[in-house]
């Protein structure tokens, strides 16, 4: 009965150890100016596949976002962030996507 119980346990936290390996956070550094920047950026994050949750910090302009391993990769959130405007750590914004942006969301007002 011992046996079965320690090998049971064993199981179950394999399940829950492989459940939360799937799940990571990255911290993103971007160019966001404003609200209006924090609401497209997460807005786009958030209902992206894979995404668990994104939040951007105004005052750091750092994106935090919680994401499905096997869904979505760090690389593909950054060109998300690139593709609607705006940099993303060592990916540079789309410059298209940044002349379509509202003035006070283009760096340094272009």
């Amino acid at each position: 009965m011992k046996t079965t119980l320690l090998i049971l346990a064993i199981c179950l936290s394999q399940v829950v150890f492989s459940q939360q390996a799937k799940k990571q956070t990255i911290v993103i550094q971007t160019s966001a100016q404003c609200d209006d920047c924090k609401e497209r950026i997460e807005g786009a994050l958030n209902y992206t596949k894979g995404v668990k949750f994104a939040d951007l910090d105004l005052e750091t302009k750092k994106v935090s976002v919680q994401y499905k391993t096997k869904k979505i990769n760090a690389q593909e959130i950054k060109d998300i962030i690139a593709k609607i405007g705006y940099d993303a750590d060592e990916t540079k914004a789309n410059a298209e996507a940044v002349f379509k942006l509202p003035k006070c969301c283009q760096p340094n007002g272009h």
